[in-house]
């Protein structure tokens, strides 16, 4: 499907695209096509987020479609996201506590920053940014923007260490 070709909410739902796309107010927008980087760094932090977020009740969802917004309709689909327990519903409408971008070669800077953006309107306690190639990053919230030089991401509770990777 197009990105300029306008579709209906049902349609995209009930769509399969090769990487999962995103929907933005009535267009299919495709997500950036994953590299041995961005996949390697996706399965570390699967690995170590899942035993860390556990114990403290979080689970996390690879690639999980998202509902950001109702009208107009949005959705997102982070490269990884976590949530306090398990959401019922198989597209989630609550706003996860942590939401996980990893940056790939054509990703442009005004497409990261208006989901940024989303993220956090829509509730996200945690956006965090990650750079596959350097293990840098950013880690944003409600109060702010922290830049990450040493590998260390946090979201409340949570720690992760990307230098041990």
């Amino acid at each position: 499907m197009s990105t300029t070709e306008m579709v209906s909410v049902e349609e995209y739902l009930h769509s399969s695209f090769e990487y999962d796309a995103e929907y933005v107010e009535g267009r299919i927008v495709p997500r950036s096509m994953p590299q041995k980087p961005h996949s390697k760094m996706q399965c570390y932090l699967l690995r170590v987020l899942c035993p860390a977020g556990d114990p403290l009740g979080y689970e996390v969802w690879p690639e999980q479609r998202i509902r950001t917004q109702r009208a107009p309709a949005r959705y997102r689909v982070p490269d990884l996201c976590v949530t306090q327990g398990e959401p019922a519903e198989d597209v989630f409408t609550d706003p996860p506590f942590l939401c996980v971008e990893i940056l790939s070669p054509d990703d442009t800077a005004v497409e990261v920053w208006a989901k940024i953006r989303e993220y956090l309107a829509f509730g996200v306690a945690y956006v965090w940014i990650v750079d596959s190639n350097t293990g840098t990053g950013e880690i944003h919230s409600p109060e702010g923007t922290e830049h990450v030089e040493n590998g260390r991401f946090r979201a409340g509770e949570i720690e992760v260490n990307l230098e041990e990777l």
